[in-house]
């Protein structure tokens, strides 16, 4: 069974921990896109929304610290770049401009990255 999909897209990803950002890289490698970088922290993920070679991203609400993601998401509204919003269980509302943004639950699986991704570029 072949999960690629007919478009390759370059994913930004938003993730602290190596282990679950492995597993995605594998997921989206699988289903024929690629990893156009990864940001372990806001300020390494500013940066790559600076530069803008990717195409979609994968955005960890919660990083390491505490430090919370939400720049970067007004970052890739700005940017037009869309995204999905993956958190690991219960977390704060997110704040109210992005209360409709699109979320990829953890843990991850094949199924979910697929669909959440066909979700936020079918208008591409």
């Amino acid at each position: 069974m072949t999960y690629a999909m007919t478009s390759p897209l370059r994913i930004l990803v938003i993730e602290d921990e190596p282990l679950i950002a492995m597993v995605l890289e594998d997921y989206l490698d699988m289903l024929g896109h690629g990893v156009a970088g990864l940001a372990e922290t806001v300020e390494t993920a500013l940066s790559f929304v600076a530069a803008g070679d990717f195409d979609a991203a994968i955005l960890d609400v919660h990083l390491r610290g505490g430090e919370a993601s939400w720049p970067v998401a007004d970052a890739l509204v700005a940017a037009a770049k869309p995204f999905l919003v993956a958190t690991g269980g219960h977390v704060e509302p997110p704040p109210s401009r992005h209360a409709s943004a699109p979320v990829l639950t953890k843990p991850y699986t094949m199924d979910g990255v697929r669909m959440g991704l066909d979700g936020i570029t079918a208008s591409a």
